[in-house]
């Protein structure tokens, strides 16, 4: 009797097995940028330690003021070159580690939700070297997202943010 009421339950569990699947919602995306700067940490960590100054080093930023400084809880306003803009908090910041976190709940101009970044600038021999991650969901909360809004589209523009700006930090850490 046990074994045939057991049978059941597998058998009603693998019936719903495909709706569970598809009831479930997107997941927590990943990327990660590491560049190797010819320039001391220090002075990498100069141009990047400032909450406000990402419109001075990356090149799709055109005006990036944060209303507290770097203190935790310090609110970014960004506006894009492109028009776009987006908002961001100030979680963690580690003078001494060169290193500092922020989050967007809304992705803005990104197709991206709940994004949580860290910056971090590490000595290796002499040199920086800058890890840029985060994790994020897709713009689209739901099942069967737009191609603009799914995951990959969310990965690609994450990963073009981290590129663009790493290496436009490496050419202007590298020219003094």
């Amino acid at each position: 009797m046990r074994f045939s009421r057991r049978l059941a339950c597998a058998a009603v569990a693998l019936a719903f097995a495909p709706t569970i699947a598809l009831a479930h919602g997107p997941t927590r995306q990943k990327a990660t940028e590491v560049i190797t700067i010819d320039a001391t940490p220090a002075a990498v960590w100069a141009l990047i330690k400032d909450f406000n100054a990402l419109s001075k080093w990356h090149p799709a930023v055109a005006e990036s003021p944060a209303d507290k400084g770097n203190e935790v809880g310090s609110v970014r306003q960004l506006k894009l070159k492109n028009g776009g803009a987006l908002t961001e908090t100030l979680e963690g910041y580690n003078a001494e580690k060169m290193s500092y976190s922020y989050r967007a709940k809304d992705g803005g101009a990104l197709p991206v939700t709940n994004y949580t970044s860290t910056i971090t600038v590490m000595d290796e021999g002499g040199k920086a070297k800058v890890q840029w991650r985060g994790a994020f969901y897709r713009g689209y909360p739901n099942n069967d997202p737009p191609p603009d809004q799914n995951d990959e589209a969310a990965v690609k523009a994450i990963t073009g943010v981290y590129q663009s700006g790493l290496q436009n930090l490496k050419a202007l850490a590298e020219k003094k």
